[in-house]
């Protein structure tokens, strides 16, 4: 094998695992409706042990109301959540938001509604 085929052969596979890794970094999962197969494909730092936990907490404490919730799962920290936030999707189609005391921001304060 000459240098020109060595070059040509680690370019193609160069370029197969940067197309390979931009493909995964761009699926997202709802933790709300993934399968615990779908949650340790997905998810960074989540084996099959803890998208299991993740599976049993939704069966046993219903749908998770935010990514943060995550946290209360038995082996997932804030730390994984993080490193997860943008893969993570709560209900519906967008990325779970980040909360605005960790994006700088103040909380929005939101009024009850009146009683009439």
């Amino acid at each position: 094998m000459n240098l020109f085929n060595t070059a040509r052969i680690l370019a193609t596979a160069a370029l197969s695992l940067g197309l390979s890794l931009g493909a995964l970094a761009a699926e997202k999962v709802n933790i709300n409706s993934a399968d615990a197969a779908t949650l340790d494909r997905v998810l960074v730092n989540v084996g099959p042990a803890k998208a299991e936990a993740i599976v049993a907490y939704r069966k046993q404490n219903g749908p998770f109301r935010s990514a943060e919730q995550l946290a209360q799962v038995d082996g997932i920290g804030l730390k994984t959540v993080e490193r997860n936030r943008e893969l993570i999707m709560v209900g519906g189609a967008a990325p779970a938001a980040r909360p605005a005391a960790a994006a700088g921001k103040a909380p929005a304060v939101v009024a009850a509604p009146k009683k009439r």
